[in-house]
């Protein structure tokens, strides 16, 4: 996974152009993008936000704004898409787009068959969007903001890992670290300490890291990768 490098600054705020969200649904559009305009504000920050209600749209958009696109949230069930049918579509035009499936359905099992068929994650909604919210920190797309919010900046990749279906995953070093130390049974107050992070940061990749390997706990992560 990749967090978006703003485009150099000159006079104006830095601008980082950042998301595409497809959904259909008008109120969970406005309620992303404003929260995510709202946690980027508290870095300085300003993350556009480019929307579609359907595939096609979705695909035109990205072909002319890719360079600039960091992450894609999909929602399963389109117009013109339903299912999985629309991220093979994606993947198949995109084979690198950074896609995550955004979900009314928490099912595990059409959480792995996304994550087989090239999602980088499965995120559920939720009225809060916190979940969506915590994964888009992980990615550093929000900046540095406080000391020891977010990730400040992309990590290069240290290490290799496989998901619960064997899907070959990429961490990062603070990624790698922090996976360590849930192998070696720290809590996440542990970690801060140890890290020297918040503990709202070290939950983020916590998150993150259970969503890369497909799991839904601690527990599970452990048992998978011992």
């Amino acid at each position: 996974m990749h967090a978006l490098v703003a485009p150099p600054a000159h006079t104006e705020p830095r601008e980082t152009t950042g998301l595409l969200v497809v959904d259909d649904h008008d109120l969970l559009r406005l309620g992303l993008l404003t929260l995510v305009q709202a946690h980027a504000s508290e870095s300085g920050r300003k993350i556009r936000v480019l929307e579609s209600r359907t595939l096609q749209e979705a695909l035109e958009l990205y072909a002319r704004h890719r360079h600039r696109i960091g992450l894609v949230l999909l929602d399963l069930h389109l117009p013109d898409a339903h299912g999985l049918s629309g991220l093979s579509a994606f993947v198949k035009d995109f084979p690198d787009a950074p896609v995550v499936v955004l979900s009314g359905v928490s099912d595990p099992g059409l959480m792995r068959h996304a994550l087989s068929r090239g999602a980088r994650a499965y995120l559920t909604k939720s009225g809060d969007l916190n979940e969506v919210i915590g994964y888009i920190r992980s990615l550093g797309l929000f900046g540095a903001g406080s000391p020891g919010d977010a990730p400040p900046a992309p990590e290069p990749v240290m290490r290799t890992a496989r998901s619960a279906n064997g899907q070959p995953l990429q961490l990062t070093e603070r990624q790698a670290q922090v996976l360590d130390w849930i192998l070696a049974g720290q809590s996440n107050r542990d970690i801060a300490e140890r890290a020297h992070l918040s503990e709202g940061t070290v939950k983020n990749h916590v998150s993150a890291l259970l969503l890369l390997f497909g799991v839904r706990s601690r527990a599970q992560l452990i048992s998978l990768l011992r």
